[in-house]
């Protein structure tokens, strides 16, 4: 349906009461479109879970005194998760490094600016949607038409044409089409959103897991190389006791393969310390080669005394996985009102105004004034079934992220569970664990004692050798997991992100090709040029100088 009416003249005052009129008419009409069709999103019910492991945890874990991680602990139920919870365990070094990275690291940034794109696409949407369309158009045509177009006998068929014009369109939101296309983008930008924080908090832990792991290595590969040097003193033993005859040449080269049995494991402990360095220089956002990076000790990281236990029905409220997916239940329920909306009439409201003259002097006179208003429905009624189809896919699409949030919040409640129980039996491990490594090391020594007395054989004290090496490192081992189980909590929780001042990340402008401080591209991407940083990580520990690999051979030439 279209109406159209035009006046040969007006004053120009008229034309700007028309123009008013009309925008005014355009917003009640938007205003009174009140009906949004589809469902309203209804935030799912938080479980009714009372207990979040299948057996009950004790509030206080199992103590190991002077032992690094065997510090007393307490479940506190209820209790809030500090922002910066990583700073619980008293590492300067690891606060230094988290600190960097959260500056630095470059997915994190990419999450950021995905979320201000997403941010500005609410503003896009809300611009293009709810308000109506106003450009101007002006325009200068030369042409050439026989007079005896206009019924003319003579004329002059050249001539040119000066035009301007102000339009205006608007559709009305009679079903809620717009609405739910804003609802749509404003659910996108909370995905956005949850999923920085998301990154945040999967960056913060990394970087506690990985410098615990650092710490661990380090510590056995420090035993390891202890254990090496005293078994390669007790191989020097029994080379002194093979010369006068008291043993017999098998217990020295099995001493001897046990050495070099060491020897390679210390190598494999500094290349896996050296990977674990350059993972923490990669999630600070810098190039192993050219990080600084502090080694990590067991012994100077500290088990935060309390530990939160948050409610079941606060977990879901907490976890930004979760929160995501219930933002893209949003997101798609948004969208099954826009396919339904599709279906129904569309309404076009335009109008224009503007004037037309044959010479410039003219273009703004009385006569050359010229206005349109116009009005359109439209209503599908045949498409092959193609919107139908676009409806059900849209429940469909509905669907898939409902069970998706079941399937988040399942997984949510699983490894809390999980981190709940490997406190529990960690915390005890480790008070078994440093049992068994005190009695392997008395035990050995004992033996080795026995055997140069010649009351023992060597294979007690082979043995036993291989008995302590093992307790050693599981004892490191098990001290490292009571700091990785206490922040695969605070992970599992949430990590207190709701409790921050400030984004997660601050947005860095990234220099244009006109800035005088742009960082040329090889940099980037081959790294610094020649006469940079070295190749090697500032600050690394182990270095293939440090390895006795030719103790064996200084015990037999």
């Amino acid at each position: 349906m279209n109406i159209l009416f035009s006046a040969p003249s007006f004053s120009p005052p008229n034309q700007v009461c028309r123009l008013a009129r009309l925008l005014i008419a355009v917003s009640l009409l938007g205003i009174l479109a009140a009906c949004a069709v589809g469902p309203d999103f209804k935030q799912p019910d938080a479980p009714k879970v009372s207990s979040l492991t299948e057996k009950p945890i004790p509030p206080k874990l199992a103590t190991t005194p002077d032992v690094p991680g065997g510090s007393e602990q307490t479940l506190v139920e209820s209790k809030d998760i500090p922002a910066k919870w990583w700073e619980l365990f008293k590492s300067p070094e690891l606060d230094i490094l988290i600190r960097k990275a959260l500056e630095q690291n470059p997915n994190l940034g990419a999450a950021d600016a995905a979320l201000r794109a997403a941010q500005e696409n609410v503003s896009a949407q809300i611009g293009g949607q709810y308000f109506p369309q106003i450009g101007g158009n002006a325009s200068l045509t030369r042409q050439q038409l026989p007079y005896a177009v206009y019924g003319l006998p003579r004329g002059d068929p050249i001539y040119d044409l000066y035009n301007t014009t102000v339009n205006i369109s608007y559709v009305p939101d009679f079903f809620g089409r717009a609405r739910r296309t804003v609802e749509n983008a404003r659910a996108q930008a909370e995905i956005s959103q949850y999923q920085l924080e998301g990154a945040y908090l999967n960056l913060t832990s990394n970087l506690v897991t990985s410098a615990v792991r650092e710490a661990q290595l380090r510590a056995q590969y420090q035993a390891t190389k202890e254990i090496l040097e005293a078994q390669t003193y007790f191989a020097n033993i029994i080379k002194q006791q093979l010369e006068i005859g008291s043993v017999s040449k098998v217990d020295l080269t099995s001493q001897l393969a046990l050495v070099a049995s060491s020897q390679a494991e210390l190598l494999v402990y500094e290349k896996n310390v050296a990977f674990a360095r350059n993972q923490l220089a990669a999630l600070t956002g810098e190039y192993p080669g050219s990080a600084v990076i502090k080694g990590f000790n067991l012994g100077d990281l500290h088990l935060p005394d309390q530990l939160p236990l948050s409610l079941p029905s606060s977990l879901v409220r907490q976890r930004p996985d979760i929160l995501a997916a219930e933002a893209v239940m949003k997101s798609t329920n948004a969208l099954v009102g826009v396919a339904t909306a599709n279906l129904l009439p569309q309404i076009t409201l335009s109008g224009a105004e503007g004037s037309a003259a044959l010479t410039t002097g003219a273009l703004f006179g009385p006569t050359a004034a010229l206005w349109s208003i116009a009005g359109g429905l439209f209503q599908p009624l045949f498409q092959g079934g193609q919107l139908l189809a676009q409806r059900r896919g849209a429940m469909a699409n509905y669907e898939q992220a409902v069970f998706q949030y079941q399937a988040a919040v399942i997984t949510a409640f699983q490894q809390v569970a999980d981190a709940l129980q490997a406190l529990d039996a960690d915390a005890k491990a480790l008070t078994a664990a440093t049992d068994t490594e005190r009695y392997a090391k008395e035990t050995l020594n004992l033996v080795q004692d026995q055997y140069r007395f010649g009351t023992a054989s060597y294979l007690q004290v082979l043995y036993y050798q291989t008995q302590y090496q093992n307790a050693k490192i599981r004892s490191l081992q098990a001290q490292a997991l009571r700091f990785s189980d206490t922040a695969a909590l605070f992970t599992a929780l949430g990590g207190g992100w709701w409790n921050r001042e400030g984004p997660a990340y601050k947005a860095k402008t990234i220099a244009s090709s006109d800035s005088a401080n742009e960082v040329p591209l090889t940099n980037i991407l081959v790294g610094p040029a020649e006469g940079g940083p070295t190749a090697t990580s500032a600050g690394s520990p182990l270095t293939s100088a440090e390895l006795p690999i030719s103790n064996a051979n200084l015990i037999v030439k």
